[in-house]
């Protein structure tokens, strides 16, 4: 039987989701949960990795067991054995063919950013900070050239192991409430530090670093080494994933809610 699961959880404290020799990485400590859920040894696929510090809303995963439990007890039994900064959102039985990564059809991330001369205290490690003013209409104007599909590799990390730098952006916008910046993006995959080293080139814009028409030109030449520097991880959310329908999946999409219209 193949279970289907949706996970938030605080990347603070871990090594990032793909399992390490030393452990403490998301993948980790869920499979170990789960092994003492079901009595078997198993391996969970999700349908993106995330990088240490990185925070997921909605990070959805698939497993395969020959144990029988109530769906209750996927969610509830196994949040037990998890740490508190990990927590099963929902669990569903899938069809076989479901794959939690080939299957998603789009994935959203989040950045939460705090403008303002001092580093926050409180949503330290919750969100990015950036000390100087920043000018959102050349931000907004600036990520407008990101969506379409493009070759990202400009935005990619050397150690990147996508077949393809080339995707497909469905949404690229940036928000402001008060002094928090949150930038949205959509799109049908991501490359290895994509939405960091994206945001890192919009700061450069709000800044006066760079004019917003630079974002296009980078995309043109394809050099990360003309790229602003990757930005912290600190307040990037992995906000949901998107499926077709025939699936039957629970909600698989959430937003920072500081932000929800």
């Amino acid at each position: 039987m193949r279970i289907a699961l949706a996970l938030e959880y605080d990347g603070t404290g871990f090594c990032g989701w793909q399992s390490q020799p030393q452990g403490n990485t998301v993948q980790d400590c869920l499979e170990q949960a789960l092994v003492r859920m079901t009595g078997h040894t198993l391996r969970v696929t999700a349908a993106g990795r995330t990088d240490a510090g990185v925070h997921a809303l909605c990070q959805v995963v698939h497993f395969d067991t020959t144990t029988l439990r109530p769906i209750g007890a996927w969610v509830r039994g196994v949040n037990a054995w998890l740490p508190p900064n990990l927590r099963i959102l929902w669990a569903q039985p899938v069809d076989e063919e479901f794959h939690a990564r080939f299957s998603a059809e789009k994935r959203s991330y989040q950045y939460l950013l705090v403008n303002q001369p001092v580093a926050p205290a409180i949503m330290r490690q919750r969100a990015g900070w950036f000390h100087l003013p920043l000018n959102i209409s050349a931000m907004q104007q600036a990520a407008q050239y990101l969506v379409g599909e493009h070759d990202f590799s400009a935005f990619r990390a050397a150690e990147c192991q996508a077949n393809s730098p080339v995707k497909r952006m469905h949404d690229a916008q940036v928000r402001s409430i008060g002094n928090y910046f949150l930038f949205d993006f959509c799109a049908n995959a991501f490359l290895h530090h994509q939405v960091r080293n994206m945001v890192g080139a919009l700061i450069y814009v709000g800044k006066g670093k760079l004019q917003p028409e630079r974002v296009r030109e980078l995309l043109q030449c394809g050099d990360r080494t003309q790229s602003p520097p990757t930005f912290a991880p600190d307040g990037l959310y992995l906000t949901g994933v998107g499926y077709n329908s025939q699936w039957g999946l629970p909600a698989t999409q959430r937003r920072l809610s500081l932000f929800h219209e």
